[in-house]
C-alpha cells in the first residue's frame, strides 16, 4: 500500500499509521467511535493485528476494536512520523 492510499484500519497493517477520513457505521457506532476518539482529522497507529482484536493507538490511549468495526473506519495511509 503506498502513502496517501485509502484504506479501511482493519487493512492498515501493524506499524502503520493512518489519518482518519470517515467512519461508515450506523448512528450509534458512529457515535461511540467518535466518543472514544475516532474523530475524522484523528492519527491512528496499528500496534496488533492477528487473529483476535486489533490494538490500536489513538490520541494517546491503546484501544482494542473488533475487525467488524474497524473495517468501518476508513483511513488515508501516511508516513510514520
Amino acid at each position: 500500500m503506498q502513502q496517501g492510499e485509502t484504506t479501511t484500519l482493519e487493512e492498515l497493517g501493524v506499524g502503520n499509521r493512518g489519518l482518519i477520513i470517515d467512519i461508515r457505521a450506523g448512528h450509534g457506532l458512529r457515535r461511540r467511535l467518535l466518543e472514544m476518539g475516532f474523530t475524522p482529522g484523528t492519527v491512528v497507529e496499528v500496534l496488533l493485528s492477528n487473529r483476535g482484536p486489533i490494538l490500536v493507538l489513538v490520541r494517546g490511549a491503546v484501544i482494542a476494536l473488533g475487525r467488524g468495526v474497524a473495517r468501518k473506519i476508513i483511513v488515508r495511509r501516511i508516513n510514520h512520523a
